[in-house]
């Protein structure tokens, strides 16, 4: 069981949303729809975050998993980008 997200990008995803619509965002990043699951946590102990969009509008959700308000960029890949040299 591997409760470390993978990083799959490190910069956020631009999506649109439809207010009341549920969607279920990657946590564990191993998705290759990133930022939406596609049940490849399997196995990885990180299952997606389901929410419920409060709006419509477009907004940009985390993408490399770091972020400290999921499912909501907050700025947090900044930091692997600084740390990556």
């Amino acid at each position: 069981m591997d409760a470390e997200p993978k990083i799959p990008m490190k910069s956020p995803c631009k999506v649109g949303l439809i207010e009341d619509k549920r969607y279920a965002w990657c946590k564990c990043g191993r998705s290759s729809r990133q930022p939406w699951c596609d049940r490849s946590h399997a196995g990885s102990g990180l299952g997606p975050m389901v929410f419920r969009a409060r709006r419509t509008a477009d907004t940009k959700l985390c993408g490399c998993k770091k972020t400290k308000h999921p499912p909501y960029c907050d700025g947090s890949h900044r930091d692997i980008l600084n740390s990556s040299g």
